[in-house]
């Protein structure tokens, strides 16, 4: 594994997407799978991000089973993102991380002020809280925000991007890298072809 850089890529989107869309993004968005860094590899760096993005009770400690439990779901909610940027659907396999959560943990819905309806998890548990994270998911498919959320089409990359384009056609996190890549290899292919 790749020593964790000084400050995380992740950090700072250059195609950020709205709230509450943004913690899918953030948490995909964990390992930057060209160089190796994963900000959810060990402990000391993954527990800090987590417990600012609501994942971890502050106090509380990730076990290494609770690191790979986590790295599981973000590959299966990257796998959903290749599926919005046109790849395959993700299988069951795929998924398992997802169905889990689903099974282990349950929602209730919250009355707040003035009469706001809110769905929440209602357990502190580590599923519970990444229910959270799924409920942001049905709520993006629900208001349509969720099919703008895209892994990047070089398969090397495979970051998290939101796109903002008119038609909704963006394939790559970034087309001056991912894009210029991937457009150069085709190229150069067609030309040995």
């Amino acid at each position: 594994m790749t020593q964790a850089p000084a400050q995380w890529l992740g950090d700072s989107e250059g195609k950020p997407a709205p709230q509450p869309l943004a913690r899918i993004q953030a948490l995909v968005n964990t390992v930057d799978l060209e160089s190796g860094a994963d900000r959810l590899a060990h402990a000391v760096d993954a527990e800090p991000w987590l417990r600012a993005q609501g994942l971890l009770p502050p106090g509380t400690a990730a076990s290494t089973d609770d690191l790979v439990f986590i790295r599981d779901v973000r590959e299966a909610l990257r796998a959903m993102l290749v599926h919005n940027a046109g790849g395959p659907a993700p299988t069951g396999v795929q998924l398992g991380s997802l169905n889990r959560i689903a099974d282990a943990a349950a929602a209730r819905v919250r009355l707040g002020p003035g009469g706001t309806l809110r769905v929440a998890a209602d357990t502190d548990s580590l599923e519970g809280r990444l229910l959270s994270l799924l409920l942001v998911v049905a709520d993006a498919q629900r208001d349509g925000t969720w099919t703008h959320l895209k892994a990047c089409g070089n398969e090397d990359c495979r970051w998290a991007f939101y796109d903002r384009s008119r038609n909704h056609g963006g394939t790559w996190c970034d087309m001056a890298t991912c894009g210029n890549k991937l457009k150069n290899r085709e190229f150069r292919a067609r030309r040995r072809g």
